[in-house]
């Protein structure tokens, strides 16, 4: 029987960047925007705060646009400081390149594996899925998943008791698929 897995956010990740006022390279984005209007032209940036001092960052999310070419659900999803917009725009590849940001996901998620009435099987058939694409090494979500050790997983692996169709040693943020042989 295929058991399912879940990776979900708990709340939006931390970003990356250096802090112009302080030593500290952590933003916490809060889910408010700020929106500018220089005629026909719109800037929007994500509001993200530094963890040390509290100094605000801009994320850029477009600048000098014309007015037109942005969806009125958009805008007023930015009007409204919309979480759910702060969360898509950060696991935007092209507003995180623009903005030479990356994401710290530390703490920032949890693992649902449904109950753990699994455990006590021979031969456990677990897919992954993601919430959203939050890099994760599959040895430690089956380590927590299973109650297990890092170091017991990568015995199994070694063994040849847990095989899946990906890298088990590397980070996915995509779903997949393994087989625990006990």
């Amino acid at each position: 029987m295929l058991n399912n897995w879940f990776v979900m956010p708990t709340c939006l990740p931390l970003v990356i960047r250096r802090c112009h006022s302080c030593a500290s390279d952590r933003f916490r984005p809060n889910g408010k925007f700020r929106v500018n209007a220089n005629h026909k032209l719109l800037d929007a940036w994500l509001l993200a705060l530094c963890t040390a001092c509290g100094e605000t960052t801009k994320l850029t999310v477009f600048e000098r646009t014309h007015v037109r070419s942005v969806r009125p659900e958009l805008l007023d999803r930015m009007h409204d400081n919309n979480p759910a917009l702060a969360a898509e725009l950060l696991q935007d590849a092209a507003v995180r390149s623009r903005n030479h940001v990356a994401l710290d996901w530390d703490g920032a998620w949890r693992l649902d594996t449904g109950g753990t009435e699994h455990l006590d099987r021979e031969v456990i058939d677990v897919a992954v899925r993601f919430a959203a694409r939050i890099p994760v090494r599959p040895a430690r979500l089956i380590a927590e998943g299973c109650g297990l050790s890092r170091g017991e997983v990568g015995r199994l692996i070694t063994e040849g008791k847990l095989v899946s169709a990906v890298r088990l040693s590397g980070k996915v943020s995509g779903d997949f698929t393994f087989t625990l042989k006990r």
